[in-house]
């Protein structure tokens, strides 16, 4: 067999190679990153709050397979709620809730 006898020497073989090696290595990584029990895109119920107390805070809600954005206005303390209560923090640390 003459082709088993012939030794190649081409330096780019050795390059796929290790390509080839970083792209099952990577392909590793991320079957370990999606498995992981604390990705919070696992989650069934999930909220995230991008910017919180800015101008320009947006919210996304995920209920299920349903996603929700709410962006902020820019506008402090406005909306179309009624007040429903207040909420007092007792000396040691718990909150009470007062309906109105």
């Amino acid at each position: 067999m003459r082709f088993l006898d012939e030794e190649d020497d081409d330096p780019i073989t050795a390059v796929v190679n290790l390509i080839d090696l970083f792209v099952v290595i990577i392909a590793v990584l991320l079957v370990v990153l999606v498995q992981n029990p604390l990705n919070p895109f696992n989650a069934r119920d999930l909220m995230v709050i991008e910017n919180p107390g800015k101008a320009d805070m947006r919210i996304t809600v995920k209920e299920g397979d349903e996603l929700t954005r709410y962006e902020s206005q820019g506008r402090i303390g406005e909306g179309q709620g009624v007040k429903a209560g207040s909420a007092y923090r007792l000396p040691d640390g718990r909150m009470i809730y007062v309906p109105e």
